[in-house]
């Protein structure tokens, strides 16, 4: 879409709008019912949406991702959206899910792939072989399961959620920020890793709070009204 064209779609913008960006990668059911779920009686419209220009007119945007990094960013590119998720992630709120949180980054070892940019940093490949945890077995990768997330930052849609609360995680890589002040929260599976990233309007995970329980709702609802 052209700048001349975007602009006149933000005219009719939705004002109380959240769009859940389909583009084929993402773990959508459960993403967009945990999002309808948070904004049950809270005046949002949620939308599921493959279309443009549905994400040029949302208020804000939740940017899912699942599987290899390398297909989320060529399915991206390919359904037509990353021009209208670019355009969201410079002006208005916007949170990243899982893979959605690593395309954030500069760039991902995973198939040596490059990201949209938007929070400087690379994403890491864990190096657990030989390993054991506390309890004395092997750590496996992709870690899949729940571990406590410890917030490095206050941020608005940590919001009341208490400092150490369990979120459930599948992943194989995390995030490592160029600067640590874009480091919103961090866990623990052998070395200490960044689990949640913010920076101006955007805030993302890698757990999935559409899998945590009340915490995860909760951090959804936040982002619903989170005026960056």
């Amino acid at each position: 879409m052209s700048a001349s064209a975007a602009s006149t779609v933000s005219k009719v913008s939705q004002p109380r709008t959240v769009a859940v960006v389909d583009y084929g990668m993402g773990n959508l059911r459960s993403v967009s019912q945990a999002v309808l779920a948070a904004a049950q009686d809270q005046g949002v419209r949620v939308v599921i949406t493959s279309e443009p220009d549905e994400v040029y007119a949302a208020e804000r945007i939740v940017l899912p991702g699942q599987g290899a990094m390398r297909d989320c960013m060529r399915e991206l590119a390919d359904s037509g959206l990353k021009e209208a998720v670019l355009d969201a992630a410079a002006r208005k709120p916007l949170m990243g899910v899982c893979v959605g949180m690593q395309m954030l980054l500069d760039h991902s070892e995973e198939q040596d792939t490059p990201g949209l940019g938007l929070i400087p940093g690379r994403v890491k490949r864990f190096r657990l072989d030989g390993q054991r945890q506390p309890d004395g077995s092997r750590y496996k990768v992709p870690q899949m399961g729940w571990n406590r997330v410890h917030q490095t930052r206050a941020h608005p849609v940590w919001g009341e959620v208490p400092d150490g609360s369990w979120f459930y995680f599948v992943h194989s890589f995390y995030a490592e920020t160029s600067d640590p002040r874009d480091s919103a929260g961090d866990s623990e599976y052998g070395p200490r890793f960044t689990c949640a990233v913010a920076r101006d309007n955007i805030f993302a995970t890698q757990f999935h709070p559409e899998k945590s329980a009340a915490s995860g709702l909760a951090l959804y609802r936040n982002f619903l009204h989170w005026t960056p």
